[in-house]
């Protein structure tokens, strides 16, 4: 059912297919500039679609298990290094105070009522089929022609992980879902700069006038972007969660291949 997520389409869906066991809740804001320049628009799409989904299972099927996932933004700018999932939280965007929110109402309602859930927190995603953010830009600019300059110094630190890899985290943490709603990083644990994207993409390219090309940076970060986020990730190898990791080198390679495609 395309449309969001009210309780209306919510009670048409359990009409048509039953009552769910699992709900992979990945709806709401997706950009941290976007949430910067539209911050009533992100809250509703992150915080109010949450409400909805919530209390809606709350009335009509309160042991449907919930895997809410939130964002590595909830961490903000003051951690060096791995980050655990028991640090101190300080968002440093209106879309990391957003997830933060969004975290604290899924808590409340397994904490009074009972539901079962577990809190993903994604690093930094990519893959193919994404039609934005740093890897799609690079693609674009490279394409059209265009100087490869970025915001930043090119040091910055994150943490990557493949789409599939995602999906298979995701659905074995489902069975982690309990009225405690852990919150657990998902992510390769590996950091990664912004500049080292960026070389491996212009490597990818396989183009002989850009073979000796670089990106360049212009020393602006943008408002709401920390300088490291990078998981400590423990407790998904204690727990199994993910095997064979896709390493960066292949994604970015396939990733590449997937956009010239298109394009």
């Amino acid at each position: 059912l395309n449309g969001d997520i009210s309780i209306n389409n919510l009670t048409r869906m359990q009409q048509t297919n039953g009552l769910p066991d699992v709900v992979f809740h990945l709806a709401g804001g997706s950009s941290v500039g976007v949430a910067m320049a539209n911050p009533h628009e992100d809250f509703t799409k992150t915080v109010l679609s949450t409400m909805d989904l919530i209390e809606w299972l709350r009335q009509n099927s309160p042991s449907t298990r919930i895997v809410a996932v939130s964002s590595a933004a909830v961490y903000g700018s003051e951690h060096i290094g791995p980050i655990q999932e028991n640090v101190k939280l300080s968002p440093l965007s209106t879309y990391g105070y957003h997830k933060l929110i969004m975290e604290e109402l899924c808590r409340s309602y397994a904490t009074i009522f009972g539901l079962n859930i577990v809190i993903p927190r994604i690093f930094s995603v990519y893959g193919k089929g994404l039609k934005k953010q740093l890897l799609w830009d690079l693609c674009g600019k490279i394409q059209s022609g265009e100087p490869v300059e970025l915001s930043g110094s090119g040091n910055e630190l994150r943490d990557w992980i493949d789409v599939r890899n995602v999906v298979v985290g995701l659905e074995r943490l489902s069975h982690l879902a309990s009225v405690q709603a852990p919150a657990v990083n998902l992510a390769s644990g590996v950091a990664i700069s912004v500049n080292r994207i960026a070389s491996l993409i212009l490597s990818e390219w396989n183009d002989s006038a850009l073979s000796s090309s670089k990106a360049t940076f212009n020393g602006h970060s943008r408002l709401g972007d920390p300088y490291s986020l990078v998981a400590d990730v423990k407790n998904i190898k204690s727990l199994e969660i993910l095997d064979d990791l896709i390493n960066i080198e292949q994604g970015v390679q396939e990733y590449v291949s997937w956009y010239r495609s298109q394009n």
